[in-house]
């Protein structure tokens, strides 16, 4: 009968510090430590200056790019910038092909359903672009029976979707895999007009004399630095610590010197 008691006794014991190592388990916060690499692939467009192209040499430069390498310094990291185009990124980056894009992405709520951004580092609108001898401004321009053109996947686009053609203005709206692509059909006749970044279309008519910014669409957009969702590479404190302590040193200013000669 003790034995039976007894055998009883350490069950109950048992079970019960069980219960109580299962609940503090299940009510202990799971911390994820971030594994930090020595080099971050950073994909990008390069072929949208003043933000990112490649020069005569065939360098990649650009606002974008340097930031990142200046980040990177700051950070103790290096990056490895890779051509990838606009509308792949964002899908690069959630499979994990990609840690960081940089490339004029504005801050959506739709892309930030499925990754994360960094604090906003640029503000620009949107340019309507048409030939200097079209005769075209801003309202003509956008009108029934225009051919419109911009990149595929971005806001320019976007823009042109919604507010013209599901508003039911009878607009063609032709996709590229570039802006500059675009920008030569507009030059070559083929286009009416581009809606493209206002910074980015300032450097498209210093270019091409032939064509000219009919008028600003106000969108208030700003760009950033975007990350898989979760930032499992804890990447976003480092980006945004290190874009203020660039702004508080003065070298935010004299890349932007550089590259917008503001």
């Amino acid at each position: 009968m003790k034995k039976v008691i007894y055998m009883i006794g350490v069950v109950i014991v048992v079970v019960v510090v069980a219960f109580f190592v299962s609940r503090s388990l299940e009510e202990a916060p799971i911390e994820i430590i971030p594994v930090e690499k020595e080099v971050y692939v950073v994909a990008s467009d390069i072929s949208w200056p003043p933000f990112e192209w490649k020069d005569e040499a065939g360098n990649y430069v650009g606002f974008d790019l340097d930031v990142m390498r200046a980040i990177a310094d700051l950070e103790g990291y290096e990056v490895e910038i890779k051509d990838i185009a606009f509308d792949s990124i964002i899908a690069g980056v959630v499979a994990g092909n990609y840690d960081i894009g940089a490339s004029g992405f504005t801050i959506t709520d739709k892309r930030e359903e499925v990754i994360d951004f960094s604090e906003a580092y640029w503000k620009s609108d949107q340019a309507v672009l048409v030939r200097e001898d079209s005769g075209l401004n801003m309202v003509t321009a956008l009108k029934d029976g225009r051919s419109i053109g911009a990149q595929r996947g971005t806001t320019g686009a976007d823009w042109i979707q919604t507010n013209l053609i599901d508003q039911g203005v009878d607009i063609e709206l032709k996709l590229y895999e570039t802006y500059p692509l675009a920008v030569l059909d507009l030059v070559n006749k083929n286009l009416d007009a581009v809606v493209q970044d206002e910074p980015a279309s300032r450097i498209s008519v210093a270019k091409e004399e032939a064509i000219g910014i009919a008028g600003i669409l106000i969108t208030g957009e700003e760009f950033g630095f975007l990350v898989q969702q979760g930032d499992p590479d804890g990447l976003l404190v480092k980006i945004n610590k290190a874009m203020k302590e660039l702004q508080a040193s003065g070298e935010w200013d004299k890349l932007v010197t550089k590259y917008f000669g503001e």
